[in-house]
């Protein structure tokens, strides 16, 4: 069944990505509170739609493809708007970008190869500290005199490195298996 519990809340995911960008627009304190809330809760249902699918064997090949499509969105649209009003460098949010659309195509083309390049643990960590990071930025107002800004660009970089290992074990990984198989 294409439409069962892990799949719709991995569509609920994505749905929220535009809610979360219009939230993102208008930065007052109580806005960014929100926005960080929607946020959290967005990343949460990563977590629980996998584990739904695999503990009730409801995974199918449109979960596997929405499921890192709804992280990026996620992602990408938040480091975006981040970005464009000044809160994290612009740099950064397009290599975390770039980095994300290379893995992307590399997993089309390892696919069409027949071979399936699944997340790993590396992948996973990377995603958790994006979110973990991304979170006081998306706050970024002092909050009972505690700033997240500082806290949340050092994760943010921390992310970064970890962003570009993954890639790099990703290709890394893929350049074995295609040289194994003569290809």
């Amino acid at each position: 069944m294409m439409f069962n519990a892990a799949n719709n809340l991995t569509l609920a995911r994505i749905g929220v990505v535009p809610i979360l960008v219009v939230m993102l627009s208008y930065p007052g304190k109580i806005m960014c509170l929100a926005a960080t809330l929607v946020f959290i809760v967005a990343a949460i249902t990563d977590v629980f739609d996998g584990y739904i699918a695999r503990r009730f064997n409801l995974v199918t090949s449109l979960g596997k493809f929405l499921d890192p499509l709804a992280d990026k969105l996620l992602v990408a649209s938040t480091l975006i708007m981040l970005a464009g009003q000044g809160f994290i460098p612009a740099w950064v949010a397009v290599v975390i970008i770039c980095r994300e659309i290379a893995v992307t195509g590399l997993r089309a083309v390892a696919a069409d190869m027949g071979v399936v390049i699944a997340a790993d643990a590396f992948g996973k960590l990377k995603t958790v500290m994006q979110a973990c990071a991304l979170c006081p930025l998306i706050l970024h107002y002092p909050l009972y005199g505690f700033d997240p800004q500082p806290l949340g660009t050092l994760l943010l970089y921390v992310a970064l490195v970890l962003t570009l290992g993954s890639g790099v074990n990703y290709f890394s990984n893929f350049y074995g298996v295609a040289t194994r198989q003569g290809r």
